[in-house]
């Protein structure tokens, strides 16, 4: 039996339409590891689906739970892998994304995770952009998060020593974690390569729920560099009340 790598949680609910492909991707990977899908309790195909991989899962379940962040952290505490990530059940990896994430980390042994580029893929158009990553500097993750979640590999001493993601956090607790992760140890590692694909559909939370996002991600930048940059105050009313109105327009028939 192959020892896993890196152990992958997939929190999901009703992402039926999805799922598939974001397991196809982990599995497609040239890297031994062990999944753990989190699901709080689809009512569309979802568990139909998950049935199909059952026999490459390590494990999986579909009930009420508390959220996102506690699957994600009751996930990885079932794994023994010395990598860790999470996938989101609408994302998706990229061929070879692993391996990079893996080798930067390899060749760095005292930072914490490593992070490479990733595509926005906007599921109305069919088309992607680049989402803005960058090499790591405390001033830019002040100005906003450079690092995409989907494109992130963590080492499980690491993550255990800072508690994993921070459950009573429901927007911006990936952006809470990369601050403890610099803040415990040192800078991430940057890969330049794309990695994995960060999918923008009507029912993501960051789509629907932008003053609340704000509000989060600010709190942490406060919390961690001291200060919330001019920039968060600027960029906010844009987000939530223009690319709302925009949406709005869009779902207009």
């Amino acid at each position: 039996m192959t020892v896993p790598l890196i152990t992958i949680v997939v929190p999901s609910f009703n992402q039926g339409e999805f799922i598939g492909e974001a397991l196809r991707s982990i599995f497609a990977q040239a890297i031994p590891v062990e999944v753990f899908v989190m699901d709080g309790g689809s009512t569309d195909r979802s568990v139909e689906i998950i049935r199909e991989w059952e026999p490459r899962l390590a494990f999986w379940r579909s009930h009420a739970d508390q959220g996102q962040a506690a699957a994600i952290n009751e996930g990885i505490a079932r794994g023994t892998a010395p990598y860790v990530t999470w996938l989101n059940s609408d994302d998706w990896l990229l061929p070879g994304g692993l391996a990079h994430l893996v080798d930067a980390l390899e060749e760095v042994p005292g930072s914490p995770m490593s992070y490479g580029r990733a595509w926005n893929y906007v599921e109305r158009t069919k088309t992607r952009r680049p989402i803005w990553v960058q090499p790591f500097s405390e001033r830019q993750l002040a100005l906003r998060c450079i690092v995409c979640q989907p494109a992130t590999l963590i080492r499980r001493s690491a993550w255990e020593q800072v508690k994993g993601v921070d459950p009573s956090l429901h927007m911006a607790m990936d952006y809470d974690l990369w601050w403890r992760l610099y803040r415990r140890f040192e800078a991430p590692v940057f890969v330049d390569e794309f990695v994995a694909v960060n999918r923008e559909h009507d029912l993501t939370k960051t789509r629907n729920f932008r003053r609340a996002h704000y509000r989060e991600a600010m709190n942490v930048v406060r919390r961690y560099h001291g200060r919330v940059p001019l920039k968060w105050w600027l960029a906010q009313p844009y987000a939530v009340w223009f690319k709302g109105l925009q949406q709005m327009l869009v779902r207009r028939p």
